[in-house]
């Protein structure tokens, strides 16, 4: 069966990205240059935060790419437990994680490559901690609770909202399947749009939906 071609296009950007996050885990530790991949990929997404909500995280982000398509087929695909998705929680880990690098470029704010050691090895903490728990649980569980996915939720989440035809809609929940970080998106369905700002705006379940139930807002201007 083919693919649609939206999903074919973001897989296909999605592979070529892999290889960034491989290449940054590496050789960061030696060439500090490749741990300010990690400033590049948190400024991308805030500004992409802002016109449309996680959208980088859903078609652009290296990691996400690398959960994707590297750590999925290894996945248990366990349900990712509510409480990592509560937003208290994760400004908590937000704030957490921007106080301790901010304290680690502090102890040598002078030196270049201090600031890409320090990136570096944020990356291999939290790639570690994401590979542990895709594999364990589901394969995007870091995304549930990633500090840049909650910033961007927070500056964009609620803007090209998906659509749901509730006339077409048989509630097969095939989109559900099918969403790298399982959203309900069924039960939005009487609304007529999905409402969680945490929608990756990625292509899936709109190509998984055999009734054509799911869309985006049309662009205006």
């Amino acid at each position: 069966m083919s693919l649609n071609p939206a999903v074919t296009r973001r897989r296909a950007i999605q592979w070529f990205l892999v290889p960034v996050v491989a290449v940054t885990l590496a050789l960061g530790w030696k060439y500090p240059v490749f741990g300010f991949v990690v400033p590049v990929v948190m400024l991308t997404g805030f500004v992409g935060g802002l016109f449309n909500g996680r959208y980088v995280c859903g078609n652009l982000c290296p990691r996400g790419s690398f959960f994707d398509r590297v750590i999925a087929p290894l996945s248990f695909r366990k349900t990712i437990p509510m409480f990592m998705r509560r937003m208290p929680l994760r400004w908590t880990i937000l704030a957490a994680m921007t106080g301790f690098m901010i304290w680690r470029i502090s102890q040598n704010p002078g030196d270049w490559r201090h600031w890409g050691k320090t990136f570096w090895m944020m990356c291999v903490i939290t790639t570690t901690i994401g590979v542990v728990l895709g594999i364990l649980f589901h394969p995007r569980m870091w995304c549930a609770f990633c500090p840049m996915g909650t910033m961007q939720n927070a500056l964009g989440g609620n803007k090209r909202q998906l659509l749901i035809d509730a006339a077409k809609c048989k509630k097969c929940y095939a989109c559900e399947k099918a969403c790298p970080i399982r959203l309900a998106i069924v039960q939005d369905k009487d609304g007529g749009r999905l409402t969680s700002r945490d929608c990756l705006k990625c292509p899936e379940c709109i190509a998984a939906c055999p009734a054509k139930a799911l869309s985006w807002p049309q662009k205006t201007g």
